[in-house]
């Protein structure tokens, strides 16, 4: 890709997310409805205030209340690390069950960025298709990955060209044969799943060695991924790997 072209997609995506972007007073409070779809394919909403002539922007409890009324409890030492680190990757504090950060008027944008991309790593990475599963798409990842004595640094945030922030589930340093490889999972393989993840590789991928590479892992465990994202994350030069293939691509990240 030349600079020109990630320059325009860059730009088409920025576009789309002021174009869809809508506003509501609500007392002392602002409701951004963003572009975002959550899994029940309503639009996410956060909420803005101005404190001592900053700002506070919350989910006010949406997404951990949404997950626990769906039967994904987040209780175990483990988990709760997990919510940890990709809080503190997008610096997103947890309030009670509230998502929060705190922004000022140079930054607000990042700080609103970084707060949905909070609420939607955490969905995904939570979020279980059938309750009774006991493990998340991500554990299994992890296990796969040590399982083949994989080497990995868990929960990778860079920053991209835009200037946001980007957090990427693992990634595989370079070796003497391969280079560094990039990995995101995605539990609920979707069109907008896939072109967050697009977004942040062509802002990111400047950013990194040129030879540097990028992959999704889709779960296919319950639902057949369609054509369509798999092209949409291939156009972006992510390559996409369904997880019950994934053994066939193995060496791809052990070398």
């Amino acid at each position: 890709m030349i600079v020109e072209e990630i320059q325009n997609l860059l730009d088409k995506y920025l576009d789309w997310l002021r174009d869809k972007t809508t506003l509501r007073q609500l007392d002392d409070w602002v409701e951004i409805t963003t572009p975002y779809i959550d899994r029940h394919n309503d639009y996410l909403q956060i909420y803005a205030t101005r404190k001592n002539g900053n700002y506070i922007l919350t989910d006010d409890g949406y997404i951990l209340q949404d997950l626990e009324q769906s039967g994904c409890a987040i209780e175990s030492p483990k988990r709760q690390d997990l919510l940890k680190m990709t809080l503190n990757g997008f610096g997103v504090q947890l309030q009670g069950k509230k998502l929060e950060i705190h922004a000022s008027a140079e930054n607000f944008s990042l700080k609103k960025h970084n707060l949905v991309q909070a609420m939607l790593a955490i969905n995904d990475l939570f979020y279980l298709a059938v309750p009774m599963v006991a493990s998340i798409f991500f554990e299994d990842v992890v296990q796969w990955l040590e399982l083949n004595e994989i080497r990995y640094t868990p929960k990778v945030k860079f920053t991209g060209k835009t200037g946001y922030d980007h957090l990427f589930d693992f990634v595989i340093p370079k070796s003497r044969k391969k280079p560094e490889r990039i990995i995101q999972t995605i539990t609920r393989p979707n069109r907008d799943t896939a072109m967050g993840v697009a977004f942040a590789w062509v802002d990111t991928r400047e950013v990194r060695p040129s030879d540097s590479k990028a992959y999704a892992f889709l779960n296919d465990t319950e639902h057949t991924v369609q054509a369509g994202v798999l092209d949409a994350l291939r156009s972006y030069d992510v390559s996409p790997i369904v997880w019950s293939k994934r053994e066939e691509l193995r060496e791809e990240f052990s070398a």
